[in-house]
């Protein structure tokens, strides 16, 4: 039976319900699929709340087509038509958006919020009703929040790196995220100044199952980044600019389509202070961003769930590191493919590629790559090669690499289906169609098929593991046909040259979503695949941006399987955030036009942001022919493209280099800037490193570095490589000058090396046609290597630097080097890094890492210095490891005086080792010393003393200087093992000084001592008459070093001058080199210069520095002890001529001058130093160091260890001057109890005794005091009065101090032969029965009521017995603890003598040159004693005040702490207000009388870290200003910075309000109690330090370089300190400040508040700090005691012993610990007390008792141990073990968040006396 034929009508009718049924199956699938989207969507009409907000900051409501009144208000928004477009005419209401319904806020760190759907209209259907929000602070700088569907799961990224990453909170995520409830929204803050940077409250959120938008409004229009797309300009135009993102095969041409790459991030530069953050959606789907000029972003996006990144940082820079930290830092290319690179798509066959080849070679163009595009290919087949035209191929690579070039072959992922050449099987697509490797239609089981070049095709699905096997197996089978060297893959957006597929695509909300956003052709599927497609990891729809992605993942398996462990390269199209972790990109296929090579800069700048450091665009443009011009513009530019690729197409003329001609002046530019770029690859190959290891940029926006300057923030016609090479191109016809911007820094032309002068504006810059702008930044070292035509060859050759100075003649820069091919050499440490430094003259080459040796023996031969204006005289390289020493040759020393280069040739520098290159730069005006330091120098005056006379344009430089050879000359000299004399004559060619009284002496003896290894001195005297020499004893070595080969240091005399120079051996430094012109030796003035190693010099005192680090720019400091408040260059209490010099090798040296006169230091940019002094001998002492703690040691080894304080006075102290009774002493005591604030002592002032008369009690308002001291001391408080050197002589009442002084002749008085009276001053003591006038002025009140006072004199031994038997007496009226001696420079309120008349010689009381002293002009007498007034030493010498002043204070201290000793029987403690060096040993200082002011609050540090280098350990300042009211803040602040002073004493003057902690309100109160209760911690730990400053000499307030010397940051840093070197403090100094920079040394730091390791190391960080908070933080690898604080001493020392311990990187730690009994005398000698060391090691705590010499009452036990550091792994067991065998289990805590481990040993009753160790796993 023949077949049925239907009727027309049936046929109709047939497709009618075929039809029908199709549409109603639709339709149940989308009712099903909407089930809990929809559901209870608004559908009755709502009233639109239409918000009053300004136009900018309107959000779009009808972002598709055809808004009208009509259609905006049924979606329930906002219509206000306008004279322009751009503007939203339908904008949100209120109605729109979501609710909280619930927060979830259990973990600090994180949030989780439930959200509900607020009822109203539907954009575009299918709202989810109900969303979960959770937010985690993942890092310090790294916000993460994320809004997904909280029912269903949906598509999310599989990012393979953002995967792998663990979060590390460290901040409440409240201190940077809020949300609002109704609506809900968020608000993003920066956590140090709460300012807002993302805020999503100005419109609701929406989110549908396809339609997702979120906005935020932003902080500024610095918005940078978003792509792929041509941006014409880096930033951002926030004028309503919408930009699509969704990947692409399409032309980069300008417009504003979406492109290759899927980037939603951007960067945002809030303003001028460089603060800046970055936001990134983890999304794949297709989305578009709008920016307006609210300023805001609008995010729309169709699918998956918004995940939010926001990083944070201090600078932009800091910005793309915490990004790349996210996604993946970037591979370090292999340094080949750093080259030169040439390609084309169809060059017609390998001879012609060869030809091209040719070429190039013959002209000698640096050109590592050829490439061979899609034409070598059978018929454009994948994993063939056309065996006709390019019969070759396998031999290609050979032949490149003959002559040491590379060979890179492209692959397209679509794969065609069609049989090959010869109807033979492409076995490619029938292995993979085997496997299921490609993309399915929409059921999931039909290989989609499309078009691509080979014509039909299949496309692979790389995100099946299926086709990444098929994948790396064909690339495998093909690399063994066709060798080559790295692999570039194409088309993979992926491109499709159907609409979907050949058949094309299905109607579905797939393949035509609800929304479309403006992609290009606003079709989802046009040029690439239907959405609906199925891949591994879902519907094309939510993966189609990931499609190179997820390529790149799969070729970098097959680029491993093949290539093992070399390196190799990708290159792809198509890119998603995370592929520079593998892969490089090229932006695209461009056209040979101006404007194209204009916008590749914008477009290289954001491929920086993104993390694809490896960018470049094809030179000369791809379409299109390329003219002359154009090509040779963009050779030059393109030279310093990181991918530096000539790429061109099919059908246009060839555009390599050659063959615009052999001599073309393309050719001639082409090799110019080629060569230049192979030059610098050293320089570009470590800014790869340094992207790999720290996620810095390559190519460079200016304003990353320059972000302080708006005018840098739209730069996008210029880039950087890296901080230091600008360059500037010419990217317009027919022009030679441009308008280019120089920042703000020095600048060289690369090529004429000549500095320019513009910085800091815009310039016409002329760049003929063979040139291109290019400028290194002063501060820059670039490692440089001799190019050759390849990098094969270039990498043999010598290496080199180019040293460009800045400002301050210093420079910075680094290398790293490898093989440049193997994988992995960083993590594997394979490598070679150094850092190079040059400071002062000094070129430090310091190899940082050594894990790799170069095979070709390279070697540092030229070095080139820019910006040297003078021809060095000498050039010293040492070796700093060998310490061998070269002097360059002047053969291999070049300098060009006009355009200040120095060219260093032929050195030989081993790569590997370490050196310095040291020269000296002579500004000839600065090698000048001054002839005339007093003030009106004139040239007649000058020239009166046989000097010269020379105006200077330079500032400060002195107009009158001594002649070459001013001074002294010596013909013979004797030396012996253990030192050198010789005579010196003053060269009589010049004349005197001419200072009348002060005669010349002619003829001095030098002598020179070796007094050890690390010590030596020189003295130069009068050998013919006797001059005074101070009577201080030293602890002079008994055997001087006879061993030259131990000896640190060698001296070498000079003649013509004469000066000594003593050198350091190890380094070849000259650290004292006083052959320069100016020493004088006169009878009333001693002048020695010396130049010096570097300007890093501390020290000399005492006088208020407003740096620790000396200003070398002419700045002189007078010394002379004077009651005279701290203040700019004003002299004050004591006298300290020793300073600490830091060389710049990082050694160090002390130098004392031991002499007592009025003296004074200038300091000059030689750098030199200038010591001028009033008398004596110059008497010096040098030790050798070479660690700064080790000059401590060595100089208190010399002049006596610290005293040991006792225990107790370690605790807090309050003192006042202007208590009017023992009442309110009480009253206080009463309120810090109260208020439980730790104080330890209490103080009396002069305003306890009876008309200020030292040893008489005011029996009148503190009649009491002496019971209540004993009351305050059974409960453990200590008493502490003070005395001052003054003795009442008015007295009508017995008065025994001054009758038995009288009677044992202990006062000073004139010499016999001016009348043998007592030399009469006033003080405090008033005159008897008399009511002082306080209305009247100050002289006037001194005048009528101050008695007449007398001076004892404690040189003499019948002194120190007097003051001991009156502080015995008055021990029997007040019991006291501790004495306070004041007044001791020894001030007076009268200037030399009640009268006024000074008898004797007048010279002496105004001498022929007076230092730069307070109140010079009114003599030395100045609120003190006649100059001529006597004292007589302990030998019977009578000596002159003149020479004696300065020790008054030193000769008061040591008989006060002998009577101290002698009446308590205890240590206690003195402190003392003039010093001297040695006072230490016996006493503590504060820093004077103060004032209640900012600037003395931080200044007091420095004053500290100087007293430390002083030996005088035991110091700190009045807290809170002696002078002056206090402020609130102020004082608090200086609350918390005095909790951490070793002396910590609050004092304050008369008249002035209280500023004790309970006299404030209670939040000062508490705050104060939490910063002392801390220092109570420490006690033990702070009183090891004190016991190691005694027994070592090691300093306990401790500046940063002290311990980082290595680090040259640390060299300038005094607003932190350490305690020891394990404990850091960093204060907030400033008003009104709650965040505090910081510098962060390069160790592991645990934040002491947290216990938390900081995880920064080496850099500056902004702290917080809120008013009641101090930043302190622990360093790894040390352990410090503690012990829980009490309300004083007494109590807290009976408290068990904890621990903390820091562990190190290796999880070690060691710590000391001492302990005795707090008070008795000379513990340490009489070995009565117990050291123990602690050190952990393998999860093992153990305790090394030293020694032990405890008394019963004074053990302690063990407490709580708490270990930071301990792992984020559960550690769950402890075990104490006492001795083998014997071990019992403890108590563990473990935190894995904060990986505090705490381990209570407490109910073990553990003695710390007995050896034990504690055990944890």
């Amino acid at each position: 039976m023949g077949r049925r034929r239907f009727s027309g009508l049936e046929l109709a009718l047939i497709a009618m319900f075929v039809l029908m049924t199709a549409t109603s199956i639709a339709l149940i699938i989308l009712y099903v699929t909407n089930i809990g989207k929809t559901k209870n969507e608004n559908t009755n009409p709502i009233v639109p709340q239409c918000p009053n907000i300004p136009l900018a900051e309107r959000v779009d409501c009808y972002p598709d087509a055809g808004a009208s009144k009509q259609q905006c208000e049924a979606r329930g928004c906002c219509w206000s038509p306008l004279d322009e477009r751009n503007v939203p005419w339908c904008y949100f209401s209120t109605n729109h958006g979501y609710t909280v319904e619930s927060v979830d806020q259990s973990n600090p760190n994180a949030l989780k919020a439930t959200l509900k759907r607020m009822a109203a209209p539907s954009l575009f259907g299918a709202d989810i009703q109900e969303l979960a929000f959770y937010a985690e602070m993942q890092t310090p700088k790294r916000l993460h929040f994320k809004i997904s569907d909280a029912q269903n799961k949906r598509f999310e990224v599989p990012h393979e790196h953002i995967a792998g990453l663990n979060a590390q909170p460290s901040s409440p995520i409240s201190d940077t995220m809020e949300i609002t409830h109704s609506p809900f929204g968020i608000t993003v803050r920066r956590k140090e100044n709460m300012k807002v940077l993302f805020d999503t409250s100005m419109a609701p959120l929406v989110f549908a199952d396809q339609y997702l938008q979120i906005s935020a409004k932003l902080p500024s229009h610095n918005i940078y980044g978003l792509g792929e797309h041509v941006h014409q300009h880096f930033r951002h135009d926030t004028n309503w600019r919408t930009w699509p993102i969704f990947t692409r095969d399409a032309f980069p041409n300008g417009g504003t389509h979406n492109l290759y790459g899927h980037y939603p991030f951007f960067l945002c530069l809030e303003d001028e202070s460089g603060k800046s953050f970055g936001v990134f959606l983890l999304n794949s789907n297709a989305m578009e961003v709008t920016l307006q000029p609210a300023p805001a972003v609008t995010y729309r996006t169709i699918g998956g769930v918004l995940d939010f990144y926001i990083v944070f940082g201090d600078t932009p820079e800091q910005v793309v590191q915490e990004f790349l930290e996210l996604i993946g830092r970037p591979v370090i290319p292999a340094y080949w493919s750093l080259g030169f690179q040439l390609s084309r798509w169809d060059y017609g066959s390998l001879s012609e590629v060869k030809a091209t080849v040719e070429r190039n070679r013959a002209v000698q163009i640096p050109y590592d790559i050829q490439y061979t595009d899609i034409d070598y290919m059978e018929d454009k087949k994948d994993f063939t090669y056309d065996k006709v035209k390019f019969a070759e191929l396998p031999q290609f690579y050979d032949y490149l690499h003959d002559k040491g070039q590379r060979y890179i072959l492209i692959l397209d992922p679509a794969i065609a289906t069609s049989k090959r050449v010869g109807n033979t099987s492409y076995d490619s697509y029938d292995r993979g169609t085997a496997k299921n490797a490609w993309v399915f239609e929409a059921d999931g089981k039909t290989p989609l098929l499309g078009e691509v070049w080979p014509g039909e095709t299949v496309f692979p699905d790389y995100t099946s593991q299926a086709c990444i096997d098929w994948w790396v197996d064909e690339y495998e089978r093909f690399s063994r046909e066709i060798k080559h060297d790295a692999l570039w893959i194409d088309m993979n957006e992926v491109a499709n040259f159907k609409k979907g597929s050949v058949t094309g695509c299905a109607s579905n909300n797939l393949n035509y979503p609800p929304y479309t956003p403006k992609i290009l052709d606003e079709v989802m599927y046009s040029k690439t695949l239907c959405m609906d497609a199925k891949q591994a990891w879902g519907n094309h729809y939510d993966v189609h941006s990931l499609y190179g992605y997820s390529m790149v993942l799969a070729t970098e398996k097959a680029l491993q399987r093949v290539f093992g462990g070399n390196r190799t390269l990708m290159l792809t199209r198509s890119s998603f955030p995370g592929v520079g972790k593998y892969s490089g990109h090229w932006l695209g296929d461009n056209a040979a036009n101006w404007n194209d090579i204009k916008l590749a800069i914008p477009g290289m700048l954001e491929f920086s942001l993104f993390g694809v450091p490896y960018i470049g665009a094809d030179i000369c443009g791809f379409f299109d022919d390329s003219s002359e011009e154009l090509c040779r513009r963009w050779m030059q530019v393109g030279a310093f493209y990181p991918f530096s690729r000539n790429h061109n197409a099919q059908g246009y003329r060839p555009q390599d280099p050659a063959w615009y001609g052999t001599d073309s002046t393309l050719v001639r530019s082409s090799k110019h800037y080629l060569t230049i770029r192979y030059t610098l690859l050293p320089y570009l190959y470590t800014l790869f490193y340094k992207a790999h290891t720290t996620g810095e940029t390559v190519v460079r926006p200016m304003m990353h570095e320059f972000y302080s300057d708006s005018a840098s923030w739209t730069v996008d016609r210029q880039f950087l490589w890296g901080k230091y090479l600008l360059i500037t191109p010419v990217l317009d016809p027919g022009t030679d000058t441009i308008r280019a911007y120089v920042p703000d820094a020095v600048w060289y032309d690369y090529d004429t090396m000549e500095r320019i002068v513009p910085r800091r504006q815009f310039v016409n810059m002329y760049i003929p046609g063979d040139k291109l702008g290019l400028h290194i930044r002063g501060g820059a070292i670039l490692p440089t290597q001799q190019p050759a035509v390849t990098t094969t060859y270039s990498r043999t050759n010598p290496m080199g630097l180019i040293v460009a100075l800045d400002d301050n003649s210093q420079a910075t820069g680094e290398l790293f080097w490898d093989d440049g091919d193997t994988r992995e050499t960083v993590e594997t440490g394979k490598y070679i890094h150094y850092r190079f430094t040059v400071i002062y003259g000094i070129l430090t080459l310091h190899a940082t890492h050594i894990g790799y040796t170069d095979p070709n023996n390279l070697k540092f031969d030229d070095i080139t210095i820019l910006g040297i204006p003078l021809a060095p005289s000498t050039i010293i390289i040492v070796n700093t490891k060998t310490g061998a020493v070269t002097h360059v040759p002047t053969a291999n020393i070049q300098h060009d005086n006009t355009k200040k280069v120095l060219f260093l040739r032929r050195l030989n520098l081993q790569v590997g080792e370490s050196y310095t290159v040291q020269w000296n730069q002579p500004q000839l005006e600065f090698q000048r010393f001054d002839c005339y330091p007093e003030e009106n120098a004139d040239e007649t005056k000058c020239k009166a003393r046989g000097c010269l006379w020379e105006p200077s344009n330079l500032e400060r430089v002195p107009w009158c200087f001594y002649p070459q050879d001013y001074g002294y000359t010596f013909t013979t000299f004797s030396q012996t093992d253990s030192g050198i004399t010789l005579d010196i004559s003053r060269n009589a060619k010049h004349k005197s000084t001419n200072r009348p009284g002060s005669p010349d002496i002619n003829n001095l003896r030098v002598q020179v001592f070796y007094l050890s290894s690390d010590m030596l001195r020189f003295k130069i005297w009068d050998p013919a008459t006797e001059r005074y020499e101070v009577p201080v004893p030293l602890n002079v070595p008994a055997n001087p070093e006879t061993d030259e080969n131990k000896r640190m240091y060698k001296v070498e005399l000079t003649n013509n001058p004469f000066g000594i120079r003593v050198i350091r051996k190890s380094t070849g430094t000259a650290i004292w080199d006083s052959s320069v012109p100016g020493f004088t030796f006169s009878d009333l003035f001693i002048q020695v210069s010396t130049k010096l190693s570097s300007e890093f010099v501390y020290g000399f005192g005492e006088t208020e520095h407003p740096t620790y680090k000396h200003n070398f720019n002419y700045h002189t400091w007078g010394m002379f002890a004077k009651d005279q408040p701290p203040g700019y260059k004003m002299n004050c209490y004591g006298v300290h001529p020793f300073y600490m010099g830091l060389e710049n090798t990082a050694d160090t040296h002390g130098v004392l001058l031991l002499n007592s006169n009025a003296m004074d230091v200038t300091f000059q940019p030689t750098p030199a130093i200038t010591y001028r002094t009033l008398g004596g001998i110059l008497d010096f002492f040098m030790v050798l160091g070479p660690t700064p703690e080790m000059v401590v040691e060595e100089y208190t080894a010399l002049i006596g260890r610290p005293v040991l304080p006792a225990y107790w006075s370690l605790g807090f102290q309050l003192c006042r001057y202007g208590y009017a009774n023992d009442t309110e002493i009480k009253n206080l005591y009463e309120d810090m109890k109260a208020a439980g604030i730790p104080y330890d002592v209490q103080y009396g002032d002069i305003d306890y005794m009876e008309r200020q008369l030292d040893f008489v009690l005011d029996e009148v308002n503190f009649k009491g005091l002496p019971a209540l001291v004993d009351s305050m001391r059974a409960e453990g408080m200590r008493f502490i009065f003070i005395l001052d050197p003054a003795i009442s002589g008015n007295e009508t009442e017995p008065y025994p101090a001054f009758t038995n002084g009288l009677a044992q002749d202990v006062f000073i008085k004139w010499p016999k032969e001016l009348g043998n009276d007592i030399v009469w001053g006033k003080v405090w003591p008033d005159i008897p029965n008399v009511t002082v006038d306080t209305s009247l002025d100050w002289d006037t009140q001194v005048k009528l009521y101050r008695a007449y006072a007398a001076f004892p004199d404690f040189f003499r031994t019948s002194t120190a017995l007097w003051w001991q038997k009156e502080i015995s007496d008055f021990y029997n009226v007040v019991k006291f603890d501790g004495i306070w001696i004041d007044m001791n420079e020894p001030a007076s309120f009268v200037h030399g003598t009640v009268d006024g008349k000074c008898l004797g010689n007048p010279l002496l009381e105004n001498p022929p040159y007076m230092p730069p002293l307070e109140s010079k002009h009114m003599g030395l007498n100045h609120k003190t004693l006649c100059m001529n007034s006597e004292q007589i030493l302990p030998s019977e010498k009578r000596v002159r005040h003149y020479d004696v002043h300065n020790l008054y204070g030193w000769s008061h201290t040591k008989p006060t702490f002998d009577a101290l000793k002698a009446i308590t029987g205890k240590r206690g403690i003195v402190v003392t207000r003039s010093t001297y060096p040695s006072s230490g040993q016996w006493a503590g200082h504060w820093l004077g009388d103060n004032y209640a002011s900012w600037d003395q609050l931080y200044k007091s540090i420095i004053g500290m870290m100087e007293f430390s280098l002083f030996g005088i350990p035991y110091t700190g300042a009045d807290i809170c200003g002696f002078f002056n009211p206090s402020e609130y803040e102020l004082c608090l602040r200086w609350m918390q910075l005095g909790a951490f002073y070793p002396y910590s004493r609050n004092h304050n003057g008369l008249g002035n309000p209280r500023q004790d902690p309970v006299a404030w309100d209670e939040f000062f109160a508490n705050t104060s109690r939490d910063a002392l209760n801390i220092r109570y911690t420490l006690l033990p730990y702070l009183y090891t330090l004190m016991y190691e400053a005694h027994t070592k000499g090691s300093t306990v307030v401790r500046p940063l370089l002290h311990e980082f010397v290595q680090d040259r940051n640390t060299w300038d840093i005094h607003n932190q300190f350490l305690w020891g070197p394990a404990f850091l403090i960093t204060p907030a100094m400033d008003k009104g400040v709650r965040e505090v920079r910081g510098y962060v040394p390069y160790d592991r730091w645990y934040d002491y508040h947290t216990a938390k390791d900081v995880g920064v190391r080496g850099q500056m960080v902004t702290m917080s700090t809120p008013l009641n908070h101090i930043n302190l933080h622990v360093r790894g690898g040390y352990i410090l005691p503690w012990q829980k604080p009490e309300r004083n001493t007494k109590l807290s020392r009976t408290n068990p012993l904890g621990l903390i311990v820091a562990l190190s990187d290796s999880n070690t730690a060691q710590g000391s610990f001492f302990w005795d009994d707090g008070e008795s005398i000379n513990t340490a000698g009489r070995n009565e007390h117990l050291l123990s060391s602690f050190s952990v090691q393998s999860n093992t705590l153990t305790n090394n008792v030293i020694h032990n010499g405890l008394k019963p009452e004074d053990q302690l036990s063990m407490g709580v141990v708490k270990i930071w550091g301990a792992g984020s792994v559960q550690i769950t067991q402890a075990t104490l073990t006492v001795s083998p065998g014997s071990s019992s289990p403890l108590t563990v805590q473990h935190n894995v968040d904060t990986q505090e481990l705490i381990i209570d040993v407490t109910p073990k009753n553990q003695k710390v006396h007995l050896p034990f160790s504690i055990s944890w796993r």
